[in-house]
């Protein structure tokens, strides 16, 4: 079954709506990574997990921009818009990378770890514009760790989302039905 214009839409603004409350749920309560000042799980990254398998490439990146503009709008300035955009995105296109490796040589998980690296990696690129020195970067080593760690849990998140949620398995197969993508749930069962 093909979705209508207005059901994608629909599930297009579910999940930004989503992602939109987890992020502002997330920053009002005390970061897990206290050993890395200013790091958090991401737990917003779960819906762009879920709206790249779920989503052809021009309604996913969707959720992800809707969701760093509503955020930065709600709880923001323009340099958090900065930092959530280049990290944001660069996560996006990592994960949308990997994801062609295909579900035999990487997980979600797998995906979701690479995701939440490179989303440290474009903050701290976006920091050391802003601070005109890239001696920023040698946070990078306690940021990555930090990143593996969130990934690891959004991935997880997000892989037991997909695999329980029928809502989800639909509009997976139905992306998997009517582009070239592999199926990623099917090798699970």
């Amino acid at each position: 079954m093909r979705r209508s214009r207005y059901q994608i839409m629909v599930y297009i603004a579910m999940l930004a709506a989503q992602a939109v409350v987890i992020s502002i749920l997330e920053g009002a309560i005390p970061s897990p990574l206290s050993f890395a000042p200013g790091a958090k799980l991401g737990l917003a990254n779960l819906i762009s997990v879920i709206a790249i398998f779920t989503l052809p490439f021009s309604k996913s990146i969707q959720v992800v921009l809707i969701r760093i503009v509503l955020t930065a709008l709600i709880g923001g300035n323009m340099s958090t818009f900065f930092y959530s955009l280049a990290g944001g995105l660069l996560s996006y296109f990592a994960m949308l990378w990997s994801k062609k490796l295909g579900p035999n040589k990487v997980s979600i998980i797998g995906i979701s770890v690479l995701g939440g690296v490179m989303h440290n990696v474009g903050q701290l690129s976006v920091a050391a514009l802003f601070a005109r020195s890239f001696s920023v970067m040698n946070y990078l080593p306690v940021l990555s760790f930090s990143g593996i760690l969130a990934g690891f849990v959004v991935g997880f998140l997000g892989n037991f989302l997909l695999e329980r949620i029928s809502v989800l398995q639909m509009y997976h197969k139905e992306l998997v039905a009517n582009t070239d993508q592999k199926d990623w749930l099917s090798n699970h069962k």
